[in-house]
């Protein structure tokens, strides 16, 4: 089965609420969000009567919770401890999100790696690993998702090799608790060609198992391969292709897994700016690209 959305907007007025009205007015059948800035870790409290009502709209509208994805702030970073004290911060802060996961009943949390900064690439794994084990002891029903990356500046997790790294050094129990979330224009990024996407996925399963795929973030890049930049493009409008991106979307061994759009917002002025996902979600379900930004 297609389980398609996008990234939407978790409001303090309306929270998730309000996230499953915006992901049905683009025709999506999952979702994701932040709960909060991306930027920073400022936290309203969660709604519950917002929150049941929002489920309940997901249950009538047949969208599967367990599919649908939160991410975690950018600012978090696990792969720098030269600062014991952001160190556990960081840590902290993520067992908070974890909380607020359990709290809105949206059990995948995607994270990035980090960056390692000062430090080296082995030493950084080796702090994202540990700052897992800490963060996710006792934290029981929820999926922590390890974003793939693109490789700018000294990001960790711009390989199959690093992700694997971080996966191998977690303790036994945390490590049924951790998975990976891919990215279409990382991937491309890192210096992949999407247009070999099986054999990426044959090192995949390789050395670390496809079964720890829980998410495919599906975006178009404006970068070439192996540029090490993430700039996401609309799909079919950067250098991957909508060709190539659907046939990662509809990839047989990848069916059933969440794909979500993180694609730009289109600005034809300044009263005119929307999220292109109803249309980019047409374009999937139909597998035709319509030259919509041209029009």
């Amino acid at each position: 089965m297609l389980y398609i959305g996008s990234h939407t907007s978790f409001l303090k007025d309306k929270g998730l609420l309000g996230v499953v009205e915006e992901s049905l007015s683009y025709n999506s059948n999952i979702f994701m969000f932040y709960t909060g800035s991306n930027q920073s870790t400022l936290r309203f409290p969660i709604d519950k009567e917002l929150t049941a009502k929002a489920h309940a709209l997901m249950i009538e509208n047949n969208i599967d919770k367990t599919k649908c994805i939160i991410h975690a702030p950018f600012i978090i970073n696990l792969a720098n401890n030269s600062s014991e004290e952001k160190y556990n911060f960081y840590i902290d802060f993520l067992r908070k999100e974890l909380n607020r996961c359990i709290e809105l009943d949206i059990r995948n949390l995607v994270l990035h790696p980090g960056s390692f900064t000062t430090l080296n690439r082995e030493i950084g794994i080796k702090n994202i690993a540990n700052g897992l084990n800490i963060a996710l002891k006792d934290i029981d029903g929820v999926n922590l998702l390890l974003e793939y990356m693109s490789g700018k500046g000294t990001e960790v997790g711009t390989s199959i090799d690093d992700l694997k790294g971080i996966i191998d050094l977690l303790d036994k129990d945390i490590y049924e608790k951790v998975f990976v979330c891919l990215d279409t224009c990382h991937i491309n990024d890192s210096g992949i060609d999407i247009g070999d996407f099986d054999k990426f996925l044959d090192e995949f399963d390789s050395k670390i198992g496809l079964n720890k795929v829980k998410c495919i973030h599906i975006n178009d890049s404006y970068n070439q391969v192996g540029s090490h930049k993430d700039r996401h493009a609309n799909l079919g409008y950067g250098t991957i292709g909508f060709d190539k991106l659907i046939n990662v979307i509809y990839n047989k061994r990848l069916d059933n897994i969440p794909k979500i759009l993180e694609t730009p917002w289109i600005n034809r002025n300044e009263k005119n700016t929307y999220a292109p996902y109803k249309i980019e979600i047409e374009m999937i379900r139909n597998k035709k690209f319509i030259d919509y930004i041209n029009q």
